[in-house]
């Protein structure tokens, strides 16, 4: 069982973005998926309960509660965590012990990479995380790649102690797609499958860990 946190202490990153397209090519890929939902405002559990209809299902799992991993269901193979908005480095440690992976997504803003960087350096200082045992990726999320703003911001990005696993551009086709309950994997329009080249890289350097 591949078990992948998305997290970052900088709201409005997208990690929901992150959390449910993710666990959506998990399911279009044939795998038992579940999304769990640690955030209260629920984004990725309404998102999976919109989706339930469809030929490739995500099971919603609310983490809320500290007991969420006695819900997850034998047999599943693939478990996306959403972490809460503001959430910490010492609380990304509760979920490390059994984590294969963590996801950070950082916007290109001053504001955004000033933020993040902060969380960042603490997340280099967990044991588990300095010892190898939990692989970190970061996600540069929303580009605009065509800004000297963007290309400046996965300069900085580079200088982090994390690789750089994806880089994902800036489009509102996942805004209108996450309300349908639907991601950029549910689609094979030409339009949507240079979307999902973006993805290839993070799917690779995930797929080594399983």
């Amino acid at each position: 069982m591949l078990k992948i946190l998305v997290a970052n202490s900088k709201g409005g990153c997208g990690k929901s973005t992150i959390a449910t397209n993710l666990a959506a090519y998990y399911a279009q890929d044939g795998k038992n998926t579940v999304l769990v939902d640690t955030d209260r405002q629920g984004s990725s559990q309404h998102w999976c309960e919109k989706r339930a209809g469809f030929a490739h299902p995500v099971l919603p799992v609310p983490g809320i509660r500290s007991d969420w991993r006695a819900h997850v269901p034998k047999g599943t193979q693939r478990v996306v965590i959403d972490a809460p908005a503001a959430i910490r480095p010492v609380d990304v440690e509760a979920f490390l012990d059994d984590l294969d992976a963590l996801l950070i997504p950082v916007l290109p803003s001053r504001f955004d990479l000033e933020a993040s960087e902060h969380f960042i350096q603490g997340i280099a200082q967990l044991g588990r995380i300095k010892r190898g045992k939990v692989a970190v990726g970061l996600v540069a999320n929303r580009l605009k790649p065509w800004t000297n703003a963007s290309h400046q911001a996965l300069d900085e990005m580079k200088a982090l102690p994390f690789p750089i696993v994806a880089q994902i551009r800036d489009s509102q086709g996942y805004v209108l797609m996450s309300g349908l309950g639907k991601s950029i994997f549910d689609y094979s329009s030409e339009a949507i499958r240079s979307h999902q080249e973006d993805w290839e890289k993070m799917l690779r350097w995930l797929k080594k860990l399983d």
